[in-house]
């Protein structure tokens, strides 16, 4: 436990305390730290006040009558309804210093807790390359998943490849039944997804036009529902093939999945015609005039159009969503909590998957995380029309420009270390722009933003740990110090709090799913490091050398993880 997390437990028995003397034993509160520099934790009374029957004021100025300033608490004071606690500052800098350097690297992070959590992200149909307008989905997922990791959970990531739908099927006919000469060949890069993306669009404009292209396809989807392995072979050829360019372009951002299930394997083994078989047993199952079968699903608050949740076609072959529903019956077995990081179109697909999977006897339910599309100033983008930006251009574009700017400045480098820079410096500008937004809160791509090296931006905070590795290399041999005497100066006092909150953070990023709390962490830290070097001398500080070079390294291991946990690269020279 770190020495922030200790004295938050102070706070908490000292304010439960308190509440039993006042005859308000069961009152429920929270701790939250505050804006500014006021205090460095809080508990505000605003939601004691109905119980309690006293204005949240009142409640605060109680409660700071009734709690002393003992151990890691140096003073109790109320302000507009908040009860403020202020730490020792010279147990904050010393303990947090002494945590840091105990945790050897691994700070922020707490013991395995044997929970097995699945998360599934990504999971893109196979039908073209990642756009932008997708970004946010593997790098929410993989940022979530390194925040659980620390948090002690065993996770696996997973990808839900979509090989039975339509749009697989039109990609497979348009491979084996056009040339390079009837395609667009626009694209110049050498990746599979690339190239197939253009025999997609042609063959799903053919499809609207041409009738007998229609029939082509929609005989290939019932031969596949059928079982036909001929078919269902090379629909899996076809989207191993665009997998592989997609993989690709997912390693570009520093993310890798542990493992990857095709949708086939719930026709193949059976699973899902058996959910159809339960489903049709159940009470809220109905059949259409045509023979498609349905679930109500009015009973379980969904309303108007939508209570009707298909789970056959008419010709009694499975969709999607039935699938669906065996895939997470799969998941359970495997899992103790099952994640899936959605797109927000997935609502109420998600709200039916649920009611279904509660009309199935399953006692158990998908943690469900949403996120806001990204779209582009003129509108949403979409592979089909082929109003898009790939995300293999934005890695690319990102490298290049950071290229450029390490080239002004690093002369020294060879071209291979540049390179080398420019690629950890371009992806973390990517994956940091797109975490620094709230995942529900809408995120227009604009490059000027995305490509953002100054301020608050990826490339901020890489900075920052390179010249803090540049400041040990240049340090040279030093004891590590924690001695809280021999920092005293204000910012050397604000930086030990600012890293003293890292565990907590990751704390919120995993349990409560906030990720977006990682970048403005990383942010706040890194400024903070810039205000400590510009304060005081470090290299050439007398008797307070080795205590402000021990920061240094704090500051260091705290930034590395902080761009571990965001998969974001932990340069040593920019």
């Amino acid at each position: 436990m770190s020495v922030m997390e200790s004295f938050e437990e102070e706070v908490r028995a000292a304010v439960s305390a308190a509440l039993a003397d006042m005859g308000f034993p069961d009152a429920e509160f929270r701790t939250e730290v505050p804006p500014g520099e006021s205090a460095d934790l809080a508990v505000p009374c605003f939601q004691m006040s109905k119980a309690m029957r006293k204005a949240p004021a009142q409640i605060a100025e109680e409660l700071a009558s009734r709690v002393p300033a003992s151990g890691h608490i140096s003073a109790v004071s109320a302000l507009n309804g908040y009860l403020n606690f202020t730490m020792d500052g010279d147990a904050l800098v010393r303990g947090t210093m002494e945590d840091i350097l105990s945790s050897e690297g691994a700070y922020g992070s707490v013991p395995a807790n044997g929970v097995r959590v699945n998360l599934e992200h990504t999971s893109t149909n196979p039908t073209g390359p990642i756009h932008v307008g997708r970004a946010r989905n593997p790098v929410i997922g993989d940022t979530l998943a390194r925040c659980l990791r620390m948090r002690g959970y065993d996770v696996t990531t997973e990808y839900y490849v979509n090989d039975v739908g339509k749009q697989v099927v039109i990609l497979t006919w348009g491979v084996n039944n056009l040339d390079e000469s009837q395609v667009d060949m626009t694209e110049d890069r050498d990746k599979t997804d690339h190239k197939w993306v253009a025999y997609y669009r042609k063959a799903n404009s053919l499809m609207e036009s041409d009738p007998e292209v229609a029939e082509q396809i929609s005989d290939m989807l019932r031969r596949f529902e059928a079982g036909d392995h001929s078919v269902i072979d090379t629909v899996r050829e076809t989207a191993e093939g665009m997998l592989g360019g997609l993989k690709e372009t997912l390693a570009g951002i520093n993310v890798v999945l542990d493992r990857y299930t095709w949708e086939s394997t719930f026709i193949a083994d059976g699973s899902a015609r058996d959910v159809v078989e339960r489903l049709k047993r159940s009470k809220y199952a109905g059949q259409e005039d045509n023979g498609a079968w349905y679930l109500d699903l009015k009973d379980f608050g969904i309303q108007g159009k939508n209570t009707k949740f298909t789970f056959t076609r008419a010709d009694g072959t499975t969709l999607y969503t039935t699938r669906d529903l065996a895939y997470h019956l799969d998941k359970f077995t495997r899992a103790d909590r099952v994640i899936d990081v959605l797109g927000e179109d997935q609502k109420l697909g998600s709200k039916q998957l649920c009611s279904a999977l509660e009309i199935l006897g399953c006692d158990r339910q998908p943690e469900p995380m949403f996120y806001s599309f990204v779209s582009l100033p003129e509108g949403k983008m979409s592979t089909r029309r082929g109003v898009v930006v790939y995300l293999d251009d934005l890695i690319d574009e990102a490298v290049s420009r950071a290229y450029e700017e390490i080239e002004k400045r690093r002369t020294d480098l060879s071209e291979e270390r540049m390179r080398e820079i420019a690629r950890t410096v371009g992806v973390g500008a990517v994956r940091y722009n797109i975490l620094r937004v709230q995942p529900e809160k809408q995120l227009v791509f604009r490059w000027e933003d995305a490509l953002n090296f100054d301020g608050n931006s990826g490339p901020f905070l890489q900075y920052a740990h390179a010249r803090a590795c540049s400041m040990l290399r240049k340090a040279g041999a030093y004891e590590r110090c924690t001695d809280p005497s021999k920092l005293r100066d204000e910012a050397e006092v604000r930086l030990a709090k600012v890293l003293s909150g890292f565990p907590a953070v990751v704390r919120d990023a995993a349990e409560g799913r906030r990720i977006h709390l990682l970048p403005a962490y990383g942010h706040e830290l890194a400024s903070a490091f810039n205000q400590f070097y510009a304060a005081v001398p470090v290299l050439g500080a007398g008797d307070s050398r080795d205590a402000r070079i021990t920061l240094v390294e704090c500051v260091r291991d705290v930034l590395r993880n902080v761009l571990q946990c965001m998969g974001m690269g932990a340069p040593e020279e920019m």
